[in-house]
C-alpha cells in the first residue's frame, strides 16, 4: 500500500472518528453569536463581551488532524490570521479537545506548537469541557466562525470550497473565510455566509 493511499485512509478515519457531535442546533447566521468566556493558554480570561466592536474570527484546531495539517502545513491558515488581525480583527484559535483525547494541549504546549508553526492567532483559548465548541454546534476541525462587531455572526462554516485533506487542494479553492473578512471590511453584506464544515471530528469529552 502506498503513501497517498495510507493517508487518505486516514484522513477517512480521522474524519468519522472520535466523540459523538455536540447535540445543539448550528448557530443561526444574522443572529447574536453565542456568548462565550474562556481562559487563554497565558490564564487570561477572555469573553465574547470584552471584544465588541471588533471583527472577531473564531478557528477551531486539533494539530493531529490532516485537514488541519493541510492548512498549517502549507501556511494557508497563518496567511489568514495576520491579514486578519493586521485589519484588526482579533483570531481566536480553540482547543475543544478533552484532556486525554486527540488534539488536547495545555496552555503552554499550544504556545509552543504555534511557535513551531508560524502560526499568528490574537489569542488561544482553552476549551478542555468544550463548552464554546458546543455552544456553536462546532463539529470539525477546522471549524471557522466570524463575528462582526455588533455581535452578531456573520460567516460560519467550511475555511475553504475543497473538503480535502491534500495541500494541493487549496489551490483554486475559493476561501470563504478570506471573502466573509473582506466584505465585512468593505461594509457589504457577507455573500457567502454559511457552508458546511469539513474535517475531524472534534474529540469532546464523553
Amino acid at each position: 500500500m502506498n503513501r497517498r493511499t495510507v493517508l487518505s485512509l486516514f484522513a477517512a478515519l480521522a474524519l468519522g472518528a472520535g466523540a459523538s457531535s455536540p447535540a445543539l442546533a448550528t448557530p443561526s447566521v444574522g443572529m447574536p453569536a453565542p456568548a462565550f468566556a474562556a481562559t487563554d493558554a497565558n490564564g487570561d480570561s477572555v469573553s465574547l463581551d470584552s471584544l465588541r466592536g471588533r471583527t472577531v474570527v473564531l478557528e477551531w484546531t486539533n494539530h493531529h488532524c490532516p485537514y488541519v495539517v493541510k492548512h498549517y502545513g502549507s501556511g494557508n491558515i497563518q496567511a489568514l490570521q495576520k491579514d486578519a488581525t493586521s485589519d484588526g480583527a482579533v483570531w481566536l484559535q480553540i482547543l475543544s479537545s478533552a484532556p486525554g483525547r486527540e488534539g488536547h494541549l495545555d496552555g503552554r504546549q499550544a504556545v509552543a506548537r504555534n511557535a513551531e508553526r508560524g502560526a499568528a492567532p490574537s489569542r488561544v483559548l482553552l476549551d478542555p469541557d468544550g463548552a464554546v465548541g458546543r455552544a456553536y454546534a462546532a463539529r470539525h476541525t477546522p471549524t471557522m466562525a466570524i463575528i462582526d462587531g455588533n455581535g452578531t455572526l456573520a460567516y460560519y462554516g467550511a475555511i475553504d470550497s475543497d473538503p480535502n485533506w491534500h495541500p494541493s487542494s487549496i489551490e483554486g479553492a475559493k476561501n470563504y473565510v478570506r471573502s466573509a473578512l473582506a466584505d465585512l471590511k468593505a461594509g457589504r453584506t457577507v455573500q457567502v455566509a454559511k457552508t458546511r464544515a469539513y474535517g475531524c471530528s472534534i474529540k469532546y469529552a464523553d
